[in-house]
């Protein structure tokens, strides 16, 4: 199936993600502005977004559970509301705790409800099963593009007008998000139907229990922890480690865009080659790469052409583990529960998420020094790489529920 003939839901939940992932991934340079204002240390602001992402994947399944009862359109509608609450309430912010509320708690329910779980089980729901890799690599590259059209509109607008006022247009922009989903099209049956197949008779409780006896679906999970690690270790703490190398700000802001944009083409890239190949073994590869691009950049001197170099490197293999995460789910279990398993998996994700950016922040402000963690991300991505070899991608053999 070519790119141009995927239902309009598809288009509509890119530009979804371009919106909601494109703000998301421009917090990291905000983080010393923040820091500076409020005279704190760098693990405030690491942990106020290590409490989103905790929370963003506390909030996922049962979100994912809503989507597949009431239908998408209602949850990115109310997210994106919570999302540009959490934005505002950052802006105005008079005391450092209520970061804690807005940019954690708001913000990491907005993203829970207008990220890749809820938009990837509508596009599960009308695309068919050979192509689904394709389509959630074309969806997840969007959140790619966001970052790389964000991150610089970002950096000037915190250059010229100051962090408040770039919250505050960002808020603004949540708009767009609630737009689209007055247009998403959730309750026509017929395309779900065809998806699902043989599952219409499956509950909830026992797609659940099925996932949960499965021990590939933990070692998924596993493996999905430790890309949650590596993604927000290095989208918020890059831009400070480069500025430690006397490295200016654009340089920062130039890497994350590189990201960004590399991760456009690495994310559809990985989509195709799972739909080509075995995905668990594309995914082995997928880390074997990350393991040699971040063990590189450590050990060679960083100048902004090693930064732009990496940005670019790391970010072909950025976010590919989505597709490739969320193609195995469905491959294994089916589409009808994708938003509940897979938000599942995801909010192990965010567990990583939490833990790559408070403990950057706190091995830096303990050691002085961003060097531990670095190397403790070359080992997981190492050990990922090991994790999805033994997992048994079959579909599994479903009995016919009464």
């Amino acid at each position: 199936m070519s790119i141009f003939r995927f239902p309009l839901l598809v288009w509509l939940g890119i530009g979804i993600l371009i919106t909601s992932l494109g703000i998301r991934q421009s917090f990291g340079i905000f983080m010393m502005p923040i820091s500076e204002h409020f005279q704190t240390g760098r693990e405030f602001f690491s942990f106020a977004i290590a409490l989103q992402n905790l929370l963003f994947g506390m909030f996922q399944p049962f979100v994912g559970m809503a989507a597949d009862k009431f239908g998408s359109k209602r949850i990115i509608f109310f997210g994106s509301i919570f999302y540009a609450l959490g934005l505002y309430l950052t802006s105005i912010a008079a005391e450092s705790s209520m970061l804690y509320i807005s940019l954690g708690v708001l913000i990491g329910l907005g993203l829970s409800a207008t990220s890749y779980v809820i938009v990837l089980g509508a596009v599960a729901k009308v695309v068919p099963a050979q192509h689904a890799a394709k389509a959630f690599g074309l969806t997840t590259a969007a959140g790619s593009f966001g970052m790389f059209a964000m991150i610089p509109g970002a950096q000037w607008l915190l250059t010229d007008f100051g962090w408040q006022q770039a919250m505050q247009v960002f808020a603004m922009l949540c708009a767009i998000m609630v737009a689209l989903s007055l247009f998403m099209k959730t309750s026509d049956k017929s395309g779900a139907q065809q998806a699902n197949n043989q599952q219409d008779n499956q509950t909830l409780t026992q797609a659940l229990k099925e996932a949960f006896s499965h021990r590939g679906y933990w070692l998924i999970h596993a493996g999905f922890f430790v890309c949650g690690f590596h993604v927000m270790f290095i989208a918020t703490h890059l831009p400070s480690y480069l500025a430690d190398k006397n490295l200016p700000a654009t340089s920062a802001a130039m890497a994350l865009a590189y990201v960004g944009i590399f991760n456009i083409f690495g994310s559809y890239f990985w989509g195709v080659m799972g739909d080509r190949f075995n995905k668990r073994y594309v995914m082995s590869a997928l880390y074997l790469m990350r393991t040699a691009v971040i063990a590189a950049f450590v050990t060679l001197p960083v100048t902004e052409h090693t930064a732009a170099i990496f940005g670019a490197a790391i970010g072909f293999c950025w976010l590919g583990t989505v597709p490739l995460t969320s193609g195995l789910v469905r491959q294994i279990f089916g589409a009808r529960y994708l938003s509940t398993l897979y938000g599942l998996v995801f909010f192990t994700h965010q567990v990583g998420s939490f833990l790559g950016a408070w403990a950057g922040g706190r091995i830096y402000d303990y050691y002085g020094s961003y060097d531990p963690i670095w190397w403790s991300t070359v080992v997981l991505a190492f050990l990922a790489a090991l994790l999805h070899i033994p997992i048994n991608d079959k579909p599994v053999a479903r009995l016919a529920h009464a």
